[in-house]
């Protein structure tokens, strides 16, 4: 597929036919694919949790459920036949970044502007999204409640200091092609060109 019709095709699917699995060649390429993203000082603080069977797919809404909002998050209902979990180590960063080639002294989080952890670990899931398009499948990325973080990483066995980012469902789509340009936003309401509030399309 042509990258740019990857680009247009992509968007969020939530419902699959659960009857077709992903090929394990297709598992194979979306992953690889993912680590070929870029991280900060190639830090590579990132870790992935793949679940590809009913069983384990079960289990992991059955971890994202909370009891006091048990269908209040995609998390908690998502059925597909793959699913990846995406997780950021900032020790691994802070880490890194401690080393005498970076200047720094200390594993201090203070002078980050923004946790390139978490934004490095997106990069790799967006190119695993972007890989779902060109396969020919459906994926869509989602929350994992806040407050049952700590029962997905005692159901799976995650250490500590790795911090799922969320989710991605992966399958062949079941849901009938949608029509999303009207509702984005107009490009001159979020694109800038020299100055904030100058309209790209300007001079």
């Amino acid at each position: 597929m042509e990258f740019q019709d990857v680009i247009r095709r992509r968007r969020m699917v939530r419902h699959y036919d659960t009857d077709r699995p992903v090929p394990p060649d297709v598992v194979d390429r979306i992953l690889r694919n993912g680590l070929r993203a870029p991280s900060a000082g190639f830090s590579q603080g990132w870790g992935f949790l793949v679940l590809d069977n009913p069983a384990d797919v079960a289990r992991f809404r059955s971890a994202a459920r909370s009891p006091a909002d048990p269908d209040g998050y995609f998390a908690a209902l998502v059925e597909a036949p793959l699913v990846i979990v995406p997780l950021s180590n900032k020790d691994a960063y802070l880490d890194r970044y401690a080393q005498p080639d970076k200047g720094r002294t200390d594993r201090s989080d203070a002078w980050w502007p923004a946790p390139y952890w978490d934004i490095d670990t997106g990069f790799a899931a967006l190119q695993m999204l972007l890989t779902v398009v060109d396969a020919g499948l459906g994926a869509c990325f989602f929350g994992l409640p806040a407050d049952r973080i700590g029962a997905f990483r005692a159901e799976f066995g995650v250490p500590p200091e790795f911090t799922p980012i969320g989710a991605i469902s992966i399958g062949y789509s079941d849901e009938p092609p949608r029509d999303l340009r009207d509702r984005r936003k107009p490009a001159a309401e979020v694109l800038h060109r020299g100055h904030w509030g100058q309209p790209l399309s300007a001079g």
